[in-house]
């Protein structure tokens, strides 16, 4: 097939470094991997950090111009795809094309990763959110990577075969260095390591909330790497200004093929996550061999192993959190059992073979859910 695809949260290709954007690209890889063609609709993003009518008509200014543009080469028969694939859809980020050119061309329409936010339809989200419903419910097939989105979903759409679990995964695991136990030192301190980037919002949040964590175990033998970088990095520097000499190493923005290197010459990856999406690099630290230790927050359950490769505390429990990170700093034993357990579930569990056969078998539900609703609209 040819598959038109469209990422509204940030444009495809960007270059930034975030999990979602890697993502869009593993969709995209599997999707080729599976002999059909993905041409990218050219569209800049729809995302608002915060509520801004301006900024949203503007959006849907550029959208609408993307939409004339596609639909004048899409007269064409041998230029039209036969089905648009939207990877994101919610009040920040709503799908303004996708739905646009479905019904235009009376194309099936896919919708990975959307989320309903009920909440936001009273104040000054709720055109925001009325446009992303809107898109959701045009969906022919939700992919829900998080129970909590599917758990969203199911409050609008009651038809559970309206919904298919595409659990997240990590493509080219094979190619990440693994953490070795044996180049493993036991007198030196039990290296920490966060990668996330540091941008106001949630990230912000997680990088000050582990700080203030941390700060309570200091009597142990730990150091923490941060890799990252961002506008909110001298806040964050701030917060962590008080550990000893030598404890905090800021290694700043890295290349992914570096960040992959790092976390295997580390021990614990720990990150709080909190309200995290779900967070790909969760997956490249179990990858790599770590163990995990975050909070019971957002999507995170939906990309470790419970109380095998991860321990989730309580969301927003710091002490709970602390408690946690000590007991696997002096329990080496236990760190190595999870680690090891980790480095398999990433590579064996989320590889992208059981998503491959997923989406092949949802692009087909799509079509012929499309069909159904034609022929009924018809009758």
């Amino acid at each position: 097939m040819k598959i038109a695809f469209h990422t509204p949260l940030n444009r495809y290709g960007d270059g930034a470094p975030s999990g979602d954007r890697l993502m869009a690209r593993q969709l995209v890889t599997l999707l080729e991997d599976l002999g059909h063609a993905v041409e990218i609709i050219p569209a800049e993003r729809s995302f608002m950090r915060e509520p801004d009518a301006a900024l949203l008509a503007a959006h849907k200014a550029a959208a609408q111009s993307v939409v004339t543009s596609l639909s004048e080469r899409w007269q064409a028969q041998e230029a039209r795809p036969d089905l648009i694939f939207t990877y994101h859809c919610h009040y920040r980020a709503p799908d303004l094309i996708g739905p646009a050119l479905a019904d235009r061309f009376a194309l099936p329409y896919l919708v990975a990763e959307a989320s309903d936010a009920q909440k936001r339809f009273d104040g000054p989200w709720a055109e925001a959110a009325s446009l992303a419903r809107k898109a959701i419910l045009h969906a022919d097939l939700h992919l829900c990577m998080t129970k909590r989105d599917r758990e969203g979903l199911a409050r609008l759409i009651p038809e559970p075969e309206h919904l298919v679990d595409l659990p997240p995964f990590l493509l080219g695991v094979e190619e990440i260095p693994e953490h070795s136990i044996a180049l493993r030192d036991g007198n030196k301190p039990v290296r920490l390591i966060a990668v996330a980037m540091m941008r106001q919002g949630n990230k912000a949040a997680c990088y000050l909330f582990l700080a203030r964590t941390l700060a309570v175990i200091t009597n142990l033998p730990w150091t923490l790497t941060l890799i990252g970088d961002g506008p909110e990095r001298s806040v964050i520097e701030a917060a962590f200004a008080g550990f000893p000499p030598g404890r905090i190493h800021f290694l700043g923005r890295r290349e992914r093929i570096d960040i992959l290197a790092e976390l295997a010459t580390h021990d614990l990856f720990v990150w709080p996550g909190l309200n995290e999406a779900y967070g790909v690099v969760y997956l490249e630290a179990q990858a790599a061999g770590l163990a995990v230790v975050a909070l019971d927050s957002g999507g995170v359950p939906a990309v470790v192993a419970r109380d095998r490769t991860a321990l989730l505390t309580p969301d927003g429990d710091e002490a709970t959190l602390a408690a946690t990170i000590a007991r696997l700093v002096k329990d080496s034993g236990l760190r190595t059992r999870m680690g090891a357990a980790a480095r398999l579930f990433a590579r064996q569990e989320r590889n992208g073979d059981s998503a491959r056969r997923i989406l092949a078998s949802a692009l087909g539900t799509a079509i012929a859910r499309h069909g159904r609703k034609a022929l009924e609209t018809v009758l």
